[in-house]
């Protein structure tokens, strides 16, 4: 079927829709990233798996990280090449398996590494390995979102490490970003090289991690290329790569829903949707997120406490569908009254939504749809009562 981007008439089911158009914009960004800074950048599954557009990323990117068996799996026998893993625990039934995989498999502490580095060798011979490090630093300032925090279970301290690193280790892992700047990276690099400098010499690889949010409007892509780029000059011995995921979905389509029921009490209006906020956009409550919706705005925090809108305005909560008490956020101006049947648009709902998405109360997933440039929608994916039952098998 085809349908109008904007409103995007006749989708009648809630749908997720990548937009082919602006997942190519992306694309070609991280692309010319990656050329003139000489980098490698992968894409991450944790944000974004939808195996089905995997044929338009080879068009620009020969690799991807996976955290998991089943994301190594992915990269090997649908993307077409084997993964940069890192998990921060690998266990005795899986190793072989995430090894053979695997083209990068970095650690997360030195047990782990005394443990299995020479399984790994034996099931993948001329894999490379490395370390997962702790910069000690992160201006990450959600603190569920923070592995650099203290106590924190993710990667190796300087303290911890020897002036000779373990034999067959071949590069360093730092990752402590969410949907950052290049003025953060740059901040974060000074820290990184204060506490790791000393051992570059002896590595092949740097991995910087994700959360580099380059395809972000207001983000400095030159300012990015050339810390990059003066980064390599100075260690031109190691390869760097760069893991986003967040970058590669960014604003590359939402998730359509539609208004079922509008319940008033104590004067507060809630429209009920066909989704929810738990199963399918779980960072709205984890983070918490506020996502954009279209043709609404979101209240301020002294609207929502005094009630008082803009003339003609008509304030809702947007709820879900499940039976969580919580599965609602609050709240969004709308310059007219909702009625039942109307779609609800929630942007930029692509990256860490379809890769967390529950079946909690056996709510149905939204479909996945591609939408091409001449306006026909393809759907990837419907989702049945089978992929509910299958769960509880």
């Amino acid at each position: 079927m085809k349908t109008d981007k904007e409103t995007f008439e006749g989708v009648d089911r809630p749908m997720y829709i990548l937009e082919e158009e602006h997942l190519r914009r992306n694309l070609s960004l991280i692309q010319r990233v990656s050329r003139e800074a000489e980098v490698e950048i992968i894409l991450a599954f944790k944000a974004y798996a939808l195996w089905k557009t995997f044929p338009i990323f080879r068009e620009y990117i020969g690799a991807t990280t996976a955290s998991s068996l089943y994301e190594a799996r992915l990269a090997y026998e649908e993307f077409g090449s084997p993964a940069h893993t890192y998990s921060p625990a690998y266990t005795e039934g899986e190793i072989d398996d995430i090894a053979r995989m695997s083209s990068h498999l970095t650690f997360n502490s030195l047990s782990q590494y005394e443990r299995f580095s020479k399984r790994a060798q034996k099931a993948h011979p001329g894999i490379s390995q490395g370390l997962r490090v702790n910069p000690e630093y992160s201006e990450v300032e959600t603190l569920i979102y923070n592995p650099c925090a203290p106590g924190t279970r993710f990667g190796i301290s300087a303290g911890q490490l020897s002036n000779q690193l373990p034999e067959g280790i071949d590069g360093f892992h730092c990752h402590c970003h969410c949907e950052s700047g290049a003025d953060v990276f740059e901040r974060t690099l000074s820290h990184f090289m204060d506490k790791f400098s000393r051992w570059l010499p002896q590595l092949k690889w740097v991995n910087f991690g994700g959360g580099h949010l380059m395809t972000r409007e207001d983000y400095d892509v030159l300012h990015l290329i050339n810390i990059l780029k003066e980064f390599h000059r100075q260690h031109p011995w190691l390869k760097i790569i760069l893991e986003p995921g967040s970058a590669f979905g960014w604003q590359t389509g939402p998730l359509v829903s539609h208004v079922v029921d509008v319940v008033e009490d104590h004067g507060i209006r809630t429209a009920i949707l066909d989704v929810s906020f738990t199963c399918h956009m779980p960072d709205c409550l984890e983070m918490p997120y506020m996502p954009a919706v279209r043709g609404a705005r979101v209240l301020t925090a002294a609207e929502e406490a005094d009630g008082k809108l803009r003339e003609g305005e008509w304030h809702y909560r947007l709820g879900g569908n499940s039976c969580l008490s919580g599965d609602f956020m609050d709240g969004w101006a709308f310059d007219h009254q909702l009625r039942i049947g109307e779609r609800i648009i929630f942007e930029d709902m692509l990256h860490y939504t379809t890769v967390k998405t529950c079946m909690f109360n056996g709510i149905a997933h939204p479909d996945i749809a591609l939408l091409r440039a001449n306006g026909e929608l393809q759907t990837l994916r419907r989702y049945t009562y089978e992929d509910y039952r299958n769960r509880m098998d």
